[in-house]
């Protein structure tokens, strides 16, 4: 089986990974820093022989292990934390992408680097196919996360071009699910915990603004079969189901039950007003493409933090 480390282990996507790589028999070192991660999203693999924990920031000297593969998902990627953390997630994504491609480089590993669909900016072409370059402001309050992975992906590139390091780019879309921080400022959980207990459901703009949102494990599932492959991307990771902020809303309230009311208020600065992948790439390369439904999806995100609230348990 192969050694494996999952940089940005103890978040959302870097923690479900971890969990399919620890029951397929890979040995596992997930780095964290445990600055936007949990060290209770992995606490069930911690007793698992093949799993092993290292409290690291990739942005700084750390002692790295012997592996095969690297997945790169370490960086604040919700809008709270990136821009209460600017310097920090451009830190990651220049820093930090280069500490992980000059170990793969000399442990002659395989290395794999989320990106984000946010490298599209706000988008003049839809859906979004991997060769449109975006419509990104560098200087926004975003732009610190947009141009960390945009950056990152240079960097790849390029570590690609004069070493000949097997650098990979997925640029994933909106995913979510179990895991997820109640209070980490994206729309899914916040409607979720906004629908649990009856409070205002709090919708920007219109809500005629639109997101792809996929399922963790089929994420998970994506990032897998890329880095099992001979591609090198960038490849578009997402659900190509376009789903208006508003539709959102009305399905997390009548899923939860919720008596909640849906109220308006101002859109933030530079949000994107469409997003959803072209996954041509993916289903043809890979032969992959989401399999949760987002009503499935949401309900058991529904429950999980529900059932979270019923034991009394901190929604991070």
């Amino acid at each position: 089986m192969a050694r494996i480390a999952v940089a940005g282990g103890a978040g959302l996507i870097g923690s479900h990974l971890c969990s399919l790589l620890v029951e397929r028999g890979d040995t596992v070192y997930c780095i964290d820093n445990l600055s936007t991660g949990f060290r209770e999203n992995i606490l069930p693999l911690s007793k698992k022989k093949n799993f092993h924990f290292v409290k690291a920031d990739i942005s700084k000297p750390f002692r790295a292990p012997k592996v095969g593969c690297i997945y790169n998902l370490a960086s604040p990627a919700s809008p709270i934390d990136y821009q209460e953390k600017p310097i920090q997630t451009l830190d990651a994504g220049s820093v930090g992408v280069k500490n992980l491609l000059e170990l793969a480089r000399k442990s002659d590993a395989k290395i794999l680097f989320a990106s984000t669909s946010e490298v599209y900016g706000n988008p003049l072409e839809h859906p979004q196919k991997e060769s449109y370059w975006g419509n990104v402001n560098p200087i926004g309050p975003r732009s610190c996360y947009d141009e960390a992975k945009r950056f990152g992906e240079a960097m790849c590139s390029s570590y690609r071009r004069v070493y000949g390091v097997d650098a990979k780019i997925a640029r994933i879309f909106n995913t979510y699910g179990p895991k997820m921080r109640a209070n980490d400022g994206r729309v899914v959980p916040n409607f979720i915990c906004q629908a649990l207990g009856n409070e205002p459901i709090t919708v920007y703009g219109n809500g005629s603004q639109t997101r792809s949102f996929c399922y963790v494990s089929d994420l998970v599932d994506g990032l897998d079969r890329l880095m099992a492959s001979e591609e090198q991307g960038p490849m578009n990771l997402g659900n190509p189901r376009e789903t208006t902020m508003l539709e959102l809303a009305n399905l997390v309230v009548s899923l939860a039950g919720s008596g909640s009311k849906i109220v308006f208020e101002g859109l933030p600065q530079d949000d994107p007003e469409r997003r959803m992948p072209d996954i041509s790439l993916a289903k043809k390369t890979l032969g992959w493409h989401p399999k949760t439904s987002l009503e499935e999806g949401l309900a058991i995100s529904i429950d999980y933090f529900r059932s979270r609230m019923h034991a009394g348990l901190k929604q991070n």
